[in-house]
């Protein structure tokens, strides 16, 4: 019996560290993602205050594109590069891709009052913190549901470009709707995803502190993402 004993012990003791480190590793992701919240919301509101930038960017087309596609290029870079980049540059990219995306954001402080853009940024905020504790608490698989997530993602993406040229508000309030429910969603599955991505790279902290940072960026795009959507019905425009 003693041996059996003493083998549950230090089963138990392992599964007791394993999930602390597992709860180390989120609550990185979570300081990454608030961190880079801040940037990009800092660094939008002072370019919104900046007359001259606002109208350097928008009078010069080729300058608003690059600011505009800047944060794509950002994501790819990161997405396919970061296996073969150090730590410390992954995070001054993560960082970097998080100020060009306050500034691409800027022109929501033209468009919309400052009350209804905090306003909705607390309702995202508490939306996205219900989803994602939801995603990291429940034990139902959400691969398959992420999978159909996605496929509506890319439906909404290829309305939003059609939408472009037809200029249809209802269109567009749906789209909204669709968007909200789809981050809501991918939300839940990428935070149930993280969990997993930990297991394969716990004990190695070179991979963990990349794919906390890969974390952090899939979290912030479903945030920034959940809060434009919310933002284009809930907000109240100049």
């Amino acid at each position: 019996m003693e041996p059996l004993k003493d083998f549950m012990n230090q089963n138990s003791n392992t599964q007791v560290g394993f999930d602390a480190g597992l709860r180390g590793f989120m609550l990185k992701v979570y300081n990454y993602m608030a961190l880079a919240l801040g940037l990009s919301g800092a660094v939008a509101y002072f370019a919104s205050t900046s007359e001259e930038l606002m109208t350097t960017i928008f009078t010069n087309p080729l300058l608003m594109w690059t600011i505009m596609l800047a944060p794509l290029g950002f994501v790819l870079f990161l997405s396919f590069r970061i296996h073969k980049m150090s730590l410390q540059n992954a995070q001054l990219a993560f960082w970097a891709y998080a100020a060009i995306m306050g500034l691409s954001m800027a022109s929501i402080f033209l468009i919309y009052t400052s009350a209804s853009i905090v306003s909705t940024f607390a309702v995202t905020a508490a939306t996205f913190g219900a989803m994602s504790l939801y995603g990291y608490t429940t034990k139902r698989d959400l691969t398959g549901m992420g999978n159909f997530l996605f496929m509506g993602l890319i439906g909404i993406i290829i309305a939003s470009v059609v939408n472009i040229f037809v200029g249809s508000g209802t269109m567009e309030l749906v789209i909204s709707v669709l968007g909200v429910l789809i981050f809501v969603g991918l939300t839940a599955y990428d935070t149930q995803k993280l969990k997993s991505i930990y297991y394969s790279v716990a004990g190695n902290a070179e991979a963990a502190g990349k794919a906390s940072i890969m974390g952090a960026l899939s979290l912030y795009l479903d945030f920034i993402n959940l809060f434009m959507f919310m933002l284009r019905f809930m907000g109240d425009r100049r």
